[in-house]
């Protein structure tokens, strides 16, 4: 197998990266590997747990509710 040094990332790159692998619960490298490989190679299927941890953090929960579990209003 070969190597691969990438120098000069920016802080941002490798925070995000950091925090992208512990999402996953993988070391820096392993997750390096993994987005390469899917980059690469085309993404496999992709574990769900994986992709709902990707997702923003966005909205709040009130927004998901139903129509029919908010109080209905009466008038303008």
């Amino acid at each position: 197998m070969g190597q691969l040094i990438v120098r000069h990332l920016e802080d941002e790159i490798v925070q995000a990266l950091e925090e992208r692998a512990a999402r996953h619960g993988r070391s820096v490298e392993a997750e390096h590997r993994e987005i390469l490989r899917q980059a690469l190679l085309g993404a496999p299927a992709e574990d769900p747990k994986a992709v709902l941890f990707d997702m923003p953090d966005v909205g709040e929960d009130s927004d998901f509710e139903h129509l029919r579990d908010r109080p209905h209003r009466l008038g303008p």
